[in-house]
């Protein structure tokens, strides 16, 4: 039996920090291999990347996810009791309410929501001097998505709202006073739908029929129960959470475009260009590092003991990176993906696998066609001009952004 690589650092917590998205990614490459082990918060743990290993840690036999996500993450991240801790019948269960939601038509209908903010905040933006990309389009996704997912946002509260979801996002590998905006976000977040959860149960509040509110208010489980109202709050907000997470997939297609002003023209009328696109922006730019679960049983792989409860992380970014699936993974290439055949082992920024039995996410088509709506937006109805700005990505900050959020002055309509 073969010995996993060992990291020699007696933890590596402080290192992960300052290495983020590279910092599995530097080591396979040190020891020549895509798993190694290390102590991250004092607990033994593999890292692994490549496709073989997503394909492995996809394997719902092997690996659990309870337990998986440190406490941490989950006080501002995800929260507690949600799909992303379960598996067996309950994660089918109640993923099965989340790709209820996400057919085409719905998917298509939040995109067009998506597009209406756009068309509504043009005005404001030709007549401001500066617009900051990011924190823009992350209140238009705020309003957008829960306007599809039938929550009620009452007057002058749009900008507190999209600031608590923010900070979930922002605090997911943060200490300090990061961290607790994510805190905060997460407390504040779940009081208000967990609110709105139990309007619907008491009928003050009817939702649309297939709206999320609606759906995880009223869904039982296979005994028959509802979800706890903390339960069911946790799940909206895994709905509205990532859909405003987007933004950054949106700033990351603007800084495509500044970097690479070629593909503007190439997109432009062209489905086929400008789903290569922004399937590249996927792979190329940071979203989020890694996933985690646990070894459900002991078991060997490829000469390599996995001993039973074992943290394991998949390298998100590097998988992504890794130069045997994308010859030159440094450059942004968007033609890579002209008939690609879309292995889900391979790209895999929101996880991989399948969306019906595993973990990867549900919300995925509406991160494509969010991005698709923002990428013609951005390239067919307005200009704008790029000042000088700090638009350097940090990789070592979780989640990362261009340094000055990306701002854009001078817009105007282009019809």
């Amino acid at each position: 039996m073969a010995t996993i690589p060992t990291d020699r650092s007696p933890d590596s917590t402080l290192a992960f920090l300052r290495a983020g998205y590279r910092f599995i990614g530097q080591r396979c490459d040190r020891y020549g291999t895509d798993i190694f082990q290390t102590r991250l918060l004092l607990e033994p743990t593999i890292c692994l990347r490549g496709r073989a290993a997503a394909e492995l840690f996809y394997d719902a036999d092997r690996f659990t996810r309870e337990g998986a996500m440190p406490a941490r993450g989950q006080r501002t991240l995800t929260g507690r009791g949600g799909v992303q801790g379960l598996d067996g019948d309950a994660h089918r269960d109640r993923k099965a309410i989340y790709l209820t939601l996400m057919t085409p038509t719905a998917v298509r209908r939040l995109g067009q929501l998506f597009t209406d903010e756009w068309q509504a905040r043009l005005p404001a933006w030709e007549l401001a001097g500066t617009v900051p990309l990011h924190t823009e389009v992350a209140s238009m996704l705020t309003r957008a998505v829960c306007a599809w997912a039938g929550v009620p946002l009452a007057d002058g509260e749009l900008d507190r709202r999209t600031a608590d979801l923010l900070a979930m996002i922002d605090s997911a590998a943060a200490i300090g006073p990061r961290h607790w905006r994510g805190r905060l976000g997460r407390h504040r977040g779940e009081h208000w739908v967990g609110d709105l959860v139990e309007q619907v149960r008491t009928g003050s509040l009817s939702p649309p029929e297939g709206t999320a509110l609606r759906a995880f208010a009223e869904h039982r489980d296979g005994d028959g129960h509802l979800l706890p109202r903390r339960v069911a709050a946790v799940e909206l907000l895994n709905v509205l959470r990532p859909t405003v997470a987007v933004a950054r997939f949106v700033v990351f297609t603007a800084l495509a475009l500044h970097d690479h002003p070629a593909w503007r023209q190439r997109v432009t009328g062209d489905a086929d260009a400008a789903g290569q696109f922004v399937q590249e922006v996927r792979r190329y730019y940071p979203f989020f590092p890694v996933t985690a679960a646990r070894v459900r049983r002991d078991f060997d792989w490829q000469g390599y003991h996995f001993p039973r409860g074992r943290r394991v992380l998949l390298d998100l970014y590097g998988t992504d990176h890794h130069p045997e699936l994308w010859p030159e993974p440094e450059r942004f290439r968007p033609e890579r993906f002209a008939g690609w055949p879309g292995d889900p082992y391979t790209l895999i920024p929101q996880g991989g696998g399948d969306h019906l039995h595993g973990h990867r996410c549900a919300g995925e088509w509406i991160t494509i066609e969010l991005m698709k709506r923002s990428l013609a937006v951005l390239t067919e109805v307005i200009r704008y001009d790029v000042p000088p700005q700090n638009l350097t990505v940090d990789l070592s900050r979780m989640p990362a952004l261009p340094a000055s959020g990306f701002v854009i002055t001078a817009v105007r309509r282009t019809g």
